[in-house]
């Protein structure tokens, strides 16, 4: 390069001085002794913000960013409470249980289709929703048809209560059998095998193997523990499951008295299937007082005796008020308790509540004797001595001279 070259460049601006420099932080707002040399030497402040300041833009930013959140919400909430009817958000589709206790009186009209029968029952308050009443419906009943007639519902009832109450689907699922309190084994078998369509005879063979049944051994048959009553058994049950079920009910009420023991069990079921047969039930607790004293006294006028025609009569199988004197002396009758001291040989027939009752605690009296004067009523007098039961007979032998058709 030539010499002295350097003269022939323009002259190099000078750096301006202190006094000449843009002043960035006096336009800002800022003090200019913070300036500094920045990116390819670019003079920059640095700012000075106090921790003051910084706190209220801290809370400036909370602030906004709450006030938004909560704008939000509002907005959501409106939205969802103008379209959540509309999709069925939030709606209740069934209560829980059998109702509330409030009574309703429900009526299916002639013709009345299946969705007009739910949206009544919505609209009546008995279910909650029409449409959960359909679904459960198609999915556990769809065979059955509503009835005709006026039905007794509650209100807030869940789908399958109502169902079960508008189908009566405890019927339509089960068989009906009643039992009454003076009918022997045999009755009961009988009315059995036409509620359920299993033969007689199959409840007869059971019936003679009480062990089945974990009955005491000193039971002859399963006669005693056919607790009578109402039954409603599944259709499919067998005829073991249902003379168990009849057998337990016996079991629970002799527990539920404080009878336990074998011969305690025998005894108390014994007195109380003839119970059944000798008195009405306020007298239950009388008579069994009664048989008591006559089978504890053997010195007294009774001999300790029983003297029931009630039992001598189904020994023979029959069912009668009077019993002959030839009757009376049939020792091959186990159940001829003129012939013979004590209990029978067993029950007579199915005692109930009251009768099982009453031959767990009887009356403490002196009767020996009684008799029912007014078949009729059942009106029975009771007697200390025989002499004084004699006069109760006349009264009776009074009442069938005026109703022969009924002492037979």
């Amino acid at each position: 390069m030539p010499e002295n070259s350097s003269s022939n460049r323009p002259p190099r601006p000078s750096r301006p001085t202190r006094d000449h420099q843009t002043d960035l932080g006096g336009i800002l707002g800022r003090s200019s002794e913070t300036a500094h040399d920045g990116f390819m030497g670019i003079e920059v402040e640095q700012d000075e913000v106090t921790s003051e300041e910084r706190q209220r833009v801290k809370r400036r930013s909370r602030n906004a960013v709450t006030s938004a959140v909560l704008v939000f919400a509002v907005a959501l909430v409106m939205v969802v409470a103008i379209i959540s009817p509309r999709l069925g958000w939030f709606e209740r589709k069934d209560y829980s249980g059998e109702g509330n206790g409030t009574t309703v009186t429900f009526t299916i009209a002639e013709g009345s289709s299946n969705i007009g029968i739910a949206n009544s029952l919505e609209e009546q308050g008995i279910i909650a929703n029409a449409g959960r009443f359909l679904e459960v419906y198609s999915e556990t009943t769809s065979d059955q048809f509503f009835q005709p007639g006026e039905y007794e519902l509650q209100k807030e009832m869940s789908s399958s209560a109502a169902l079960n109450e508008l189908l009566n689907l405890d019927e339509a699922n089960t068989n009906y059998v009643a039992v009454s309190r003076t009918w022997r084994m045999d009755e009961t078998f009988d009315a059995l095998a036409k509620g359920t369509g299993i033969s007689a005879g199959e409840f007869e063979s059971l019936g003679n193997s009480p062990d089945v049944f974990g009955i005491p051994s000193n039971f002859p048959t399963i006669e005693g523990f056919l607790y009578p009553g109402e039954y409603r058994f599944a259709k499919d049950a067998t005829a073991e499951e249902i003379l168990q079920t009849m057998v337990d009910q016996t079991k629970e009420q002799l527990e539920a008295d404080g009878v336990t023991g074998d011969d305690r069990i025998f005894h108390v079921l014994t007195v109380a299937s003839i119970l059944e047969f000798e008195g009405i039930e306020k007298d239950y607790a009388p008579i069994a007082g009664a048989i008591e004293n006559r089978l504890n006294n053997p010195d007294g006028e009774t001999s300790g005796y029983l003297q029931s025609d009630a039992t001598v009569a189904y020994g023979l199988g029959i069912k009668s008020y009077h019993i002959s004197d030839e009757q009376k002396a049939d020792s091959s009758n186990k159940y001829n308790t003129f012939y013979y001291k004590g209990l029978p040989e067993g029950p007579i027939g199915s005692p109930g509540e009251a009768a099982i009752k009453a031959a767990a605690n009887p009356e403490k009296n002196d009767y020996y004797f009684w008799v029912t004067v007014d078949l009729f009523t059942g009106e029975t007098l009771f007697a200390e001595t025989y002499e004084e039961h004699l006069a109760n007979v006349e009264i009776y032998d009074e009442f069938c001279a005026n109703n022969k058709n009924v002492c037979q």
